[in-house]
């Protein structure tokens, strides 16, 4: 049985996750295993910077945590060493470890939350794949601006044929 000081941390340390799942926009879960000191130096810097918190954590406290928040679907994904990236980005931290897992094979993706709900691997690359939001609001403007400037372009060749018309008239008249 462990001592009332260090039960009392653990619960400490089960409250403190629990709070920051509950507040996060998003999560993934990756097997840090076989990467070098340089290596998880530099995936740590790029999550800092990108405002991502990086944590190992024991899995029986991310299990105590997963519990208190209701994210019963990342059950299965706490077997070996898991490392946590929370952000209240829901991209961010998908985007950054899914790059660092191409650039070092040994990095692995488990599973992530966006928003409440448990996404597998495959669905942390697959957000990962998407563009950012500001070229996805431009392609919105974009698409909205293109019906605009057809109609202007119908309206400005019907002048231009009204325009080439009537010159066409004064030039036969003035030969005339």
């Amino acid at each position: 049985m462990p001592s009332k000081k260090v039960l009392e941390q653990k619960v400490r340390a089960v409250d403190e996750l629990t709070e920051k799942i509950k507040n996060c926009a998003g999560i993934v879960l990756a097997d840090y295993r076989g990467l070098t000191v340089e290596q998880d130096t530099e995936l740590r810097n790029s999550l800092r910077k990108a405002g991502v918190e990086y944590k190992v954590v024991k899995n029986t406290i991310t299990h105590f945590a997963i519990k208190n928040s209701n994210l019963d679907g990342l059950e299965p994904y706490l077997k070996g060493p898991t490392a946590l990236a929370i952000s209240m980005d829901p991209v961010a931290p998908a985007k950054i470890l899914s790059e660092y897992a191409k650039k070092f094979q040994k990095l692995e993706i488990k599973a992530g939350v966006v928003e409440g709900k448990v996404i597998g691997a495959d669905g942390v690359k697959a957000l990962a794949d998407l563009p950012s939001r500001e070229v996805l609001v431009a392609r919105v403007v974009g698409g909205l601006n293109a019906p605009i400037s057809g109609f202007v372009n119908v309206l400005n060749a019907n002048l231009r044929g009204l325009v080439v018309a009537l010159k066409a008239i004064a030039d036969q008249k003035g030969n005339a």
